[in-house]
């Protein structure tokens, strides 16, 4: 006969009941907390050790992975951990070259090794289209287009669309109306097509005729609403860059004065910056320049604007020689702004605030990382997402991690005859050079370098959106190819 438990045996159970409860939730939050932290338990030897998540990814996907020596399970994509310590990686996949890297890697981290970008190891180079004359290419940011100009003295160049495995070819000639002296006999023209906007429609020309120079905003899907700048808005340039999309609204040096310029209202800004060498443009509306102190001209100065700004701000000047190479350029990154300036051999990054645009204190910009560069650096560029900062002196260079803080030595295999082109970024992460005939891509940290295939120099390189092609100029017996190398295997 059943007999109901007193209320003094109710309350204990009930009292073991809750305590195991509240243990088992101790026990798996405690758990949980060890996990993030990154402690394991080491089943070969029953110690616990702190260890350090790694994720990897790999274009194309499916590689194997092994740390160590060691495969893990399961392919790319994937994450796991390691213990701290230095670790050789290797990601490998049937048809591609291993991708490699040793890291040191610290407790409690997660390291980010999604950028290996696996090349074929049969790489057929594949000829498209053949030109007996070949003055430019250059494609656009996307990777969708690319701009083929056989001869300068002529206002007409190709547009390969490169979006299917069937390349489409189309040809535009710019109107006579849009450029001075197109029927005036004896006068020598030439045409430079300089830069694409972020959209890929409009393309920033200048048109040389004579002794005289003029520039265009070429608008690729209707050439005929295509504007001369220095006729609309009559004023001598010296170079001009696209804010944004649109083809209307661009920054243009005029003299030595920065100023903005608006084309469909027609309008030219006040001078934004004065006493101004060289400029460039982050994203729509900042300004890294280089120039002189408006208030002494014995001192250099590197300094940024923006757009709305009541001035601009000067952040470090110099009153070393003029033969010191001098440069500035800015990314933002996680929401973080950064902005690097080179002087000979050193190299400064900063971090923080824009000035105010009421301010001309530059107090909200700090020191983030400083390091030197031997010999004086040529190029400084940041990567498009702003990941790195890679500085340049001829066939050597470094690079910066932005996010781990950490500086890596590389260099081109050159010979000290031929000249070394500035390296360029292909992605976020990889970089090409055209050095000596042979198209080589590398990570930005200068590992994994291979050559592709040959190319000639000086012809612009173009990645498909989709990453499956990889686009460059070749030389042939009769002039020129079109060409193209498979990166990811059917």
């Amino acid at each position: 006969m059943y007999r109901r438990p007193s209320k003094k045996k109710q309350l204990i159970r009930r009292i073991f009941v809750y305590a195991a409860m509240t243990l088992l939730v101790a026990i798996t939050v405690t758990g949980m907390i060890f996990v993030i932290l990154g402690y394991r338990i080491d089943t070969n030897n029953g110690q616990i050790e702190r260890s350090a998540l790694i994720q990897y990814k790999t274009v194309p996907s499916g590689a194997s992975i092994s740390v160590d020596g060691n495969t893990i399970s399961p392919r790319t994509p994937a994450e796991a951990s390691v213990i701290e310590g230095t670790h050789k990686f290797v990601m490998q996949r049937d048809g591609y070259e291993t991708w490699q890297k040793t890291m040191d890697i610290k407790a409690g981290t997660l390291t980010w090794l999604n950028y290996a970008r696996l090349i074929p190891k049969v790489r057929p180079v594949v000829p498209l289209q053949n030109y007996t004359t070949l003055h430019a290419s250059l494609g656009t940011v996307d990777g969708q287009t690319i701009l083929i100009q056989q001869d300068e003295t002529q206002p007409s160049f190709q547009l390969i669309d490169v979006r299917s495995d069937d390349i489409k070819t189309s040809t535009i000639t710019l109107p006579t109306t849009l450029y001075s002296d197109a029927a005036t006999s004896g006068v020598t023209h030439s045409f430079s097509f300089l830069s694409w906007d972020t959209s890929g429609r409009y393309l920033i020309a200048k048109h040389t005729y004579g002794d005289k120079s003029e520039w265009l905003v070429v608008d690729t899907q209707d050439i005929k609403s295509s504007k001369n700048i220095s006729k609309l808005l009559d004023i001598s340039i010296s170079s001009v860059v696209f804010s944004g999309t649109g083809g209307d609204t661009l920054y243009a040096l005029t003299g030595t004065d920065v100023r903005k310029l608006d084309l469909s209202a027609g309008t030219i800004s006040r001078t934004l910056i004065s006493k101004v060498s060289s400029f460039e443009l982050y994203d729509t509306n900042v300004i890294t320049y280089v120039g002189t102190d408006p208030s002494d001209a014995t001192k250099r100065v590197v300094g940024l604007y923006r757009d709305g700004d009541n001035n601009p701000h000067i952040l470090r000047s110099y009153t070393e020689s003029l033969d010191i190479p001098l440069h500035i350029t800015s990314t933002r990154y996680y929401n973080q702004n950064y902005v690097a300036i080179t002087n000979g051999d050193k190299v400064e990054i900063l971090s923080g605030d824009y000035p105010s645009s009421s301010s001309v204190s530059a107090k909200s910009l700090t020191n983030f990382a400083s390091f030197s560069f031997s010999p004086s650096v040529d190029q400084v560029s940041f990567s498009p997402t702003g990941f790195y900062l890679v500085v340049q002196s001829g066939a050597s260079f470094e690079s910066f991690d932005i996010e781990y803080k950490t500086l890596a030595s590389g260099s081109i295999s050159a010979s000290s005859s031929v000249a070394v082109s500035p390296l360029k970024w292909l992605d976020d992460d990889h970089m090409w050079s055209d050095y000596a005939g042979n198209l080589s891509m590398r990570d930005f940290d200068g590992l994994n370098a291979i050559n592709i295939n040959p190319v000639a120099t000086g012809y612009d390189v173009t990645l498909t959106n989709n990453n499956r092609y990889l686009y460059s100029i070749g030389k042939t017996n009769t002039g020129y190819q079109l060409q193209r190398v498979r990166l990811i295997l059917q």
